[in-house]
């Protein structure tokens, strides 16, 4: 059901800015002007696009965590991390963003590197899947996800692999914080910031623990 009001979301052109993933490459560019039209960045968990996708790059990650590099479109964007294991993995159970951040403008963002759980289950060769769920001023969320493949020798981005674009900076919220920095988040922008925040504390269960809508 939910699902399905993403999608009419969507067709009505409710809001225009998308993101992208480009470090790990993201299973299929959802942003490009020839994308399959049955995918779509309101769908989640993964925009659409299958798992088991065949052309699907998989990039070798560090056991300890790896570089997160994205192309965000909003002025300002709550963005949610999440983790699942396997090679063709629909839960993603593990948060890596605990439980979400607020990125303000819009460019590049890159974090070199990403805390994985203490008690992660993972070995050389373990296959695993990254989402990540975006939601902006509207109060909408956008989801792509990421394969990758734990290698102990894997390493992350450095130097000028992982710069951020000028203005781009990125904070954690933490429980009990959420209004203040959702508030400051778009301070003077013309937008219901009490309504945008209370949609993300409600919908922070769903995104955080992966749960299928």
């Amino acid at each position: 059901m939910v699902q399905s009001l993403f999608l009419l979301a969507a067709a009505a052109g409710v809001a225009q800015a998308h993101f992208g993933i480009e470090y790990p490459p993201m299973r299929y560019n959802t942003l490009g002007s020839q994308k399959n039209t049955t995918y779509s960045q309101w769908i989640n968990p993964c925009a659409g696009v299958p798992g088991n996708l065949t052309t699907s790059p998989l990039t070798p990650w560090p056991l300890t965590g790896g570089s997160l590099k994205l192309d965000l479109h909003h002025p300002w964007t709550y963005i949610f991390v999440n983790l699942g294991l396997g090679p063709d993995v629909s839960n993603f159970n593990y948060t890596l963003t605990n439980p979400f951040w607020n990125s303000t403008g819009n460019g590049t963002l890159c974090v070199p590197r990403l805390t994985l759980p203490a008690d992660l289950p993972v070995r050389d060769g373990s296959e695993a899947s990254l989402q990540v769920v975006t939601v902006g001023e509207d109060g909408n969320a956008l989801y792509n996800c990421a394969d990758v493949v734990f290698r102990a020798d894997a390493e992350v981005l450095e130097g000028g692999e992982c710069e951020s674009s000028d203005g781009v900076e990125v904070a954690p919220v933490v429980a009990g914080a959420g209004g203040a920095a959702g508030n400051a988040a778009v301070a003077g922008r013309g937008v219901d910031r009490a309504a945008v925040v209370s949609s993300v504390v409600a919908l922070v269960g769903v995104f955080v623990f992966g749960m299928g809508l």
